[in-house]
């Protein structure tokens, strides 16, 4: 155990010696015009853009629809082995 402790601190002590392993962010350079011309907001594709609450809905929406499709399947799955019980109740209580 000790020489596994012993390889991982001299490997680590060879990262901070490396100046590649030193900074691993990259320099902050300032966008130029284009970049920033890109990232300004267009007004011609406003209207293309959803809103966040039209969204929202859409998720709860389908979130209930999913929780009452799946609460359908498992009813119908639960009337189906009732009546599986009891027909063999009364095949059981024929013979």
């Amino acid at each position: 155990m000790a020489f596994f402790l012993n390889k991982t601190s001299m490997f680590q002590s060879q990262k901070m010696e490396d100046p590649m392993f030193q900074s691993r962010r990259p320099f902050h350079i300032e966008p130029g015009a284009r970049e920033k011309a890109l990232l300004e907001k267009d007004p011609a594709l406003k209207r293309f853009k959803s809103s966040k609450e039209g969204v929202k809905r859409i998720k709860i929406f389908g979130n209930v629809l999913l929780t009452v499709v799946l609460a359908g399947a498992c009813y119908e799955f639960y009337l189906k082995r009732e009546a599986r019980k009891k027909e063999q109740a009364t095949t059981l209580g024929e013979q």
